[in-house]
């Protein structure tokens, strides 16, 4: 049997690395074939192209690198040509997945979504272009695998795959004993160079803000890698401020950082996911410009933007909240978000800060803050979701419909 798979970003690398594990593991012969990163690599998947490198956001880049997907792409559809697979194992990443996930409908290839695109928070009306091109969704989350049926989609709910390596990080972790017992403080820019652009000023203007009322806490960036940690040092070194902090880097370790700290800001993304299952009080930002903020709020049915505050609240998607001019000052959190989060023009570091340093300064709340997290990642932190993706993959390959499997309880508190 031969799988096609392809993951076009750090995260979707590692859920498909999961993935091609436990294809490997249910049955021995299968080959795995695609477009990925080194963890898929690693994981036994032989690679035609390093996709992950490409991981870009916003029209213009994508634009811009227009011409080297459309390289990728007929590259995989020579490889359908070619040894043609029994299904197609597409891994978020949407804008070139649906090219892909064309070709190879074309050719008569069944596809797969695995962590497939939040059309339910920003864009619903492409339900009309998964209906066509999709076979099967496999999804991590309880509420989108109920909007994927509710609009006619063949969906099984696998539970989302980053909780497979974290099963023993629902236990909160415990800094009685260490060596040094200050306060420590994890900074987590971002996995894309454009995020670390737009996010680390407020992000290091908001550790200045919390060393000066916290002086004792220590403050470490978790950057994805060395490339990404040079431009975090050479940011540092450019304010005297900042340098003054004390703050380390470190590349690659951003599992192990989660496990150690106490409180974190972060840019939006799957790492609240990670920080979620460590039971992390985490401050959640996101900035972008005026337009980009108007245009959202004319297209966004999400309630919040950080996954974490979608699984605690009730109704995580509902009708979009047109804003017609971009706000001066940023508004407070919403109280009921479990991760404060900031999706920003304006600059959020004195917000973040206080959300920090009420969390180091009371005992009380830090408690507070650690239950709540503790609370959801108890409903919906379950581990064998690249189990249940691969035993789908592999019903879907051999002409079969895998069963809707229900993972954990509903995300409603």
């Amino acid at each position: 049997m031969r799988v096609f798979l392809s993951a076009g970003e750090p995260s979707g690398d590692h859920h498909a690395a999961l993935l091609v594990r436990e294809l490997h593991r249910r049955l021995p012969g299968v080959e795995c074939i695609g477009l990925g990163g080194p963890r898929m690599e690693a994981a036994g998947c032989r690679l035609l192209a390093d996709l992950t490198r490409l991981a870009v956001m916003w029209f213009l880049r994508v634009a811009l690198s227009i011409h080297r997907f459309v390289d990728l792409a007929r590259r995989a559809e020579r490889s359908f040509l070619d040894a043609r697979p029994d299904v197609c194992v597409l891994v978020d990443f949407p804008g070139f997945h649906w090219w892909l996930a064309w070709r190879a409908k074309r050719h008569g290839i069944p596809v797969v979504f695995y962590c497939p695109p939040q059309i339910w928070a920003w864009a619903s009306w492409r339900i009309g272009k998964m209906r066509r091109l999709i076979d099967h969704v496999l999804a991590p989350l309880s509420f989108e695998h109920e909007w994927f049926l509710q609009q006619g989609m063949a969906s099984t709910l696998v539970g989302h795959p980053f909780f497979d390596e974290h099963p023993e990080a629902t236990v909160p972790h415990d800094s009685a004993g260490a060596a040094d017992d200050r306060p420590r403080v994890l900074l987590l820019p971002g996995s894309r160079g454009q995020e670390i652009a737009g996010n680390l000023g407020s992000i290091l203007r908001a550790a200045v803000a919390v060393h000066r009322r916290v002086p004792d806490a220590r403050f470490t960036v978790a950057a994805l890698n060395e490339r990404h940690a040079a431009v975090v040092r050479a940011a540092i070194a450019a304010s005297p401020e900042v340098g003054e902090l004390g703050i380390a880097v470190e590349a690659g370790k951003t599992r192990d950082l989660i496990g150690l700290t106490d409180v974190a800001i972060a840019v939006s993304g799957s790492v609240s996911l990670e920080l979620l299952a460590a039971h992390v009080p985490t401050v959640i930002l996101y900035r972008i410009g005026g337009v980009a903020y108007v245009f959202q709020s004319l297209v966004r049915r999400a309630r919040f933007i950080t996954l974490v505050n979608m699984l605690a609240c009730r109704e995580p998607v509902g009708p979009a909240r047109p804003v017609w001019l971009p706000p001066l000052a940023v508004a407070a959190a919403d109280p009921e978000a479990v991760f404060p989060e900031y999706l920003a023009v304006g600059d959020p570091a004195d917000r973040i800060a206080a959300h920090l340093i009420e969390w180091l300064q009371d005992p009380s709340a830090l408690a507070r803050g650690r239950a709540r997290v503790a609370a959801v990642a108890a409903r919906v932190a379950h581990p064998g979701s690249a189990a249940r993706a691969a035993a789908a993959v592999l019903a879907v390959a051999g002409g079969g419909r895998p069963a809707a499997e229900q993972v954990g309880g509903r995300c409603a508190a």
